[in-house]
């Protein structure tokens, strides 16, 4: 249904006051200084309310960004896996930037825009409990796609969740085109300076670290592992509820056996987290002693996260076919472990050469 309501100002002029009223909707009004124009807006709004094709739109001209962004930071947000704090950034850059718009106005245009200014400012790396650090560095197109991706998170969220969009604009933003796969890992020498610093840091720290050289296992696996979930007596370690949604299992090798005895000696009772806060009521935030661990180990160019290339390139090196190294790591496909591919040319050659001498054996004989 819809009224027109003719006013008359104190400076004598008319107003008309449009409003539209459908069951299920909030009343939808516009003020209009002729008539006329009042009519045609009646005319072109009432059909598409009708038929629900406006609410969205509607909807998307009542909350801004910040109202977006805070939701998923209060509600969404402690179901991820990993990356808190990454994401945390990222949404405070884009709340800073487009914050103030209404989710109406944002489209691929404007975001195209603030993906070629993330390219051009300094890099910023999370920390946890603290501001970002700046570093010497411009984004590169990997960390702008990441900062594109977690928007677009928070966009589908919009759309598939809370009914505030029609659909995601992100989705037509061109991605920076990305160098191949890093793939940066230890070699023989490295690893024990780089573990002999480690101990150096802290005995949670050296222990953390031989945990993901010898599992491949990520940041967030290791941090959150509990005593329960540590079978010592089946030498096992089982990492819940992991990246891929999937639980795995991991094997303790003697060298790491022999430091968890002697790390249970020590462990924090007030926890039953492997790696927990003197009051125990966190986990231990460890990038900071293991930046600082590489460092004086004097190795460059490397992440936490390359201790997990370090144990699939050692794995590749002696043997493993790229399905066992999947399987070790805990990835879906095979996609992820391509990068291995070349240190396994040694054993497969290997393979080859024992098929051909099987296959051809009487070959050429009499």
């Amino acid at each position: 249904m819809a009224e027109i309501k003719k006013r008359k100002k104190k400076n004598g002029e008319y107003s008309y006051t449009a409003c539209i009223r459908i069951k299920g909707y909030p009343p939808l009004t516009a003020t209009f200084s002729r008539l006329t124009d009042a009519r045609e807006w009646v005319s072109e709004n009432e059909t598409p309310l009708k038929r629900g094709k406006y609410l969205k739109n509607y909807t998307a001209q009542k909350h801004t960004v910040n109202e977006l962004i805070d939701r998923y930071l209060e509600h969404e947000l402690k179901d991820r896996k990993s990356d808190h704090e990454k994401f945390k950034m990222h949404l405070t850059w884009w709340k800073q930037q487009i914050g103030a718009y209404y989710l109406s106005t944002i489209d691929n245009i404007m975001l195209s825009e603030y993906r070629d200014k993330l390219s051009k400012e300094k890099c910023l790396i999370p920390r946890k409990n603290m501001s970002p650090k700046i570093s010497e560095k411009t984004r590169s197109n990997s960390t702008v796609n990441r900062y594109m991706s977690t928007l677009s998170t928070v966009l589908s969220v919009a759309v598939k969740q809370y009914g505030w969009l029609d659909e995601n604009p992100m989705l037509k933003v061109v991605k920076k085109r990305e160098p191949r796969g890093r793939v940066r890992y230890l070699n023989d020498r490295q690893i024990p300076k780089l573990l002999t610093e480690c101990l150096k840091e802290s005995k949670e720290l050296h222990l953390c670290v031989l945990i993901a050289l010898s599992t491949g296992a990520r940041y967030s696996e290791i941090l959150n592992l509990s005593w329960d979930n540590v079978d010592l007596e089946n030498r096992q370690f089982h990492f819940l509820d992991t990246k891929n949604g999937e639980d795995r299992g991991a094997k303790i090798t003697s060298n790491v056996y022999n430091e968890l005895l002697e790390f249970q000696k020590v462990r924090n009772i007030k926890s039953n987290m492997l790696f927990a806060t003197k009051d125990g009521r966190k986990t231990l935030y460890l990038r900071g002693q293991f930046e600082r661990a590489v460092k004086k180990a004097k190795i460059e160019d490397f992440h936490f996260h390359d201790l997990r290339h370090t144990a699939a390139s050692f794995l590749a090196k002696n043997g493993a076919s790229l399905l066992e190294i999947a399987t070790i790591l805990g990835h879906k496909t095979l996609a992820m472990v391509q990068r291995y591919s070349h240190l396994t040319k040694g054993h497969t050659g290997e393979v080859l050469e024992n098929m051909n001498m099987q296959m051809f054996k009487n070959v050429g004989s009499k």
